[in-house]
Protein backbone atom coordinates (compact mmCIF):
# COMPACT_ATOMS: atom_id res chain seq x y z
CA UNK A 1 0.00 0.00 0.00
CA UNK A 2 1.22 3.47 -0.84
CA UNK A 3 2.12 5.72 2.09
CA UNK A 4 1.98 9.50 2.50
CA UNK A 5 4.27 10.74 5.25
CA UNK A 6 4.65 14.38 4.16
CA UNK A 7 2.14 17.23 4.25
CA UNK A 8 2.55 20.67 2.64
CA UNK A 9 0.18 23.64 3.09
CA UNK A 10 -0.18 23.89 -0.71
CA UNK A 11 0.30 21.74 -3.79
CA UNK A 12 3.36 21.94 -6.03
CA UNK A 13 1.96 21.73 -9.55
CA UNK A 14 -0.99 19.65 -10.66
CA UNK A 15 -2.10 17.09 -8.03
CA UNK A 16 -2.58 13.46 -9.04
CA UNK A 17 -5.91 13.28 -7.19
CA UNK A 18 -7.97 14.95 -4.46
CA UNK A 19 -9.30 13.84 -1.11
CA UNK A 20 -12.43 15.50 0.30
CA UNK A 21 -12.57 15.55 4.09
CA UNK A 22 -14.77 17.28 6.67
CA UNK A 23 -13.24 19.66 9.21
CA UNK A 24 -13.09 16.94 11.89
CA UNK A 25 -11.69 14.42 9.39
CA UNK A 26 -8.87 16.82 8.44
CA UNK A 27 -7.20 16.43 11.88
CA UNK A 28 -5.04 13.34 11.38
CA UNK A 29 -1.83 11.53 12.11
CA UNK A 30 -2.21 7.92 10.93
CA UNK A 31 -5.10 6.43 8.98
CA UNK A 32 -5.91 4.60 5.75
CA UNK A 33 -7.62 7.07 3.40
CA UNK A 34 -9.21 6.82 -0.02
CA UNK A 35 -8.98 9.63 -2.56
CA UNK A 36 -11.94 10.96 -4.51
CA UNK A 37 -10.62 8.92 -7.46
CA UNK A 38 -10.55 5.65 -5.48
CA UNK A 39 -6.84 5.34 -4.58
CA UNK A 40 -6.26 3.96 -1.06
CA UNK A 41 -3.15 4.93 0.85
CA UNK A 42 -1.81 5.03 4.40
CA UNK A 43 -1.36 8.50 5.86
CA UNK A 44 1.48 8.27 8.38
CA UNK A 45 2.57 11.69 9.66
CA UNK A 46 5.04 12.26 12.52
CA UNK A 47 2.44 14.16 14.54
CA UNK A 48 -1.27 14.91 14.45
CA UNK A 49 -1.76 17.63 11.85
CA UNK A 50 -4.59 19.89 10.77
CA UNK A 51 -4.84 19.45 7.00
CA UNK A 52 -5.91 22.69 5.35
CA UNK A 53 -8.02 23.30 2.25
CA UNK A 54 -5.68 23.11 -0.79
CA UNK A 55 -2.94 21.40 1.23
CA UNK A 56 -1.05 18.46 -0.27
CA UNK A 57 -0.20 14.98 0.92
CA UNK A 58 2.88 13.57 -0.80
CA UNK A 59 2.81 9.87 -1.62
CA UNK A 60 5.95 7.75 -1.46
CA UNK A 61 6.09 7.65 -5.27
CA UNK A 62 6.18 11.48 -5.46
CA UNK A 63 2.56 12.12 -6.47
CA UNK A 64 0.57 14.69 -4.52
CA UNK A 65 -3.00 14.41 -3.27
CA UNK A 66 -4.77 17.75 -2.81
CA UNK A 67 -6.88 18.18 0.33
CA UNK A 68 -10.38 19.54 -0.27
CA UNK A 69 -12.73 20.75 2.46
CA UNK A 70 -15.86 18.61 2.00
CA UNK A 71 -19.33 20.14 2.31
CA UNK A 72 -20.84 19.55 5.75
CA UNK A 73 -23.77 20.83 7.83
CA UNK A 74 -23.06 24.30 9.25
CA UNK A 75 -24.80 27.26 10.83
CA UNK A 76 -24.56 30.58 8.99
CA UNK A 77 -24.72 33.59 11.31
CA UNK A 78 -25.57 37.08 10.10
CA UNK A 79 -26.64 40.19 11.96
CA UNK A 80 -26.21 43.91 12.42
CA UNK A 81 -23.27 43.55 14.84
CA UNK A 82 -21.21 40.71 13.37
CA UNK A 83 -18.12 41.69 15.39
CA UNK A 84 -20.05 41.29 18.67
CA UNK A 85 -21.46 37.93 17.51
CA UNK A 86 -17.97 36.76 16.54
CA UNK A 87 -16.69 37.74 20.00
CA UNK A 88 -19.35 35.60 21.70
CA UNK A 89 -18.54 32.64 19.43
CA UNK A 90 -14.80 33.03 20.07
CA UNK A 91 -15.37 33.38 23.81
CA UNK A 92 -16.75 29.83 23.72
CA UNK A 93 -13.70 28.52 21.82
CA UNK A 94 -15.91 27.47 18.92
CA UNK A 95 -14.20 27.03 15.52
CA UNK A 96 -15.52 29.79 13.27
CA UNK A 97 -15.12 30.67 9.61
CA UNK A 98 -15.05 34.47 9.47
CA UNK A 99 -16.22 36.22 6.32
CA UNK A 100 -17.08 39.83 5.51
CA UNK A 101 -20.85 39.43 5.84
CA UNK A 102 -21.30 36.18 7.77
CA UNK A 103 -19.85 33.67 10.20
CA UNK A 104 -19.99 29.87 9.84
CA UNK A 105 -19.87 27.40 12.73
CA UNK A 106 -20.62 23.73 13.24
CA UNK A 107 -24.16 22.98 14.46
CA UNK A 108 -24.59 23.55 18.20
CA UNK A 109 -28.07 24.08 19.62
CA UNK A 110 -26.83 25.92 22.73
CA UNK A 111 -24.77 28.43 20.73
CA UNK A 112 -27.56 28.75 18.19
CA UNK A 113 -29.98 29.70 20.98
CA UNK A 114 -27.49 32.18 22.46
CA UNK A 115 -26.92 33.85 19.08
CA UNK A 116 -30.66 34.16 18.51
CA UNK A 117 -31.00 35.93 21.87
CA UNK A 118 -28.23 38.31 20.75
CA UNK A 119 -30.23 39.25 17.64
CA UNK A 120 -28.43 37.07 15.09
CA UNK A 121 -30.10 35.40 12.13
CA UNK A 122 -29.03 31.74 12.06
CA UNK A 123 -29.60 29.57 8.97
CA UNK A 124 -28.63 25.96 8.27
CA UNK A 125 -26.22 25.48 5.36
CA UNK A 126 -24.22 22.65 3.82
CA UNK A 127 -20.85 23.78 2.47
CA UNK A 128 -17.09 23.41 3.07
CA UNK A 129 -15.85 24.57 6.50
CA UNK A 130 -12.49 26.29 6.77
CA UNK A 131 -12.41 28.05 10.16
CA UNK A 132 -9.73 30.42 11.39
CA UNK A 133 -6.67 28.85 13.02
CA UNK A 134 -5.67 29.33 16.64
CA UNK A 135 -4.57 32.59 18.23
CA UNK A 136 -0.88 31.85 17.71
CA UNK A 137 -0.99 31.09 14.01
CA UNK A 138 -1.77 27.68 12.56
CA UNK A 139 -3.68 25.02 14.35
CA UNK A 140 -7.07 24.48 15.80
CA UNK A 141 -9.08 26.06 18.52
CA UNK A 142 -10.27 23.69 21.22
CA UNK A 143 -13.34 23.53 23.36
CA UNK A 144 -13.10 23.77 27.14
CA UNK A 145 -12.95 19.96 27.15
CA UNK A 146 -9.33 19.94 25.86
Amino acid sequence: MLTASTYHPHTHGTPADTISLSYESRFLRRRVLTTDGGLSFLLDLEQTTSLDQKGALKLGDGREIEVIAAPEPLLEITGDDLVRLAWHIGNRHTPCQVEQTRLLIQPDHVIRDMLGKLGATVMERVEPFTPEGGAYGHGRTHSHAH
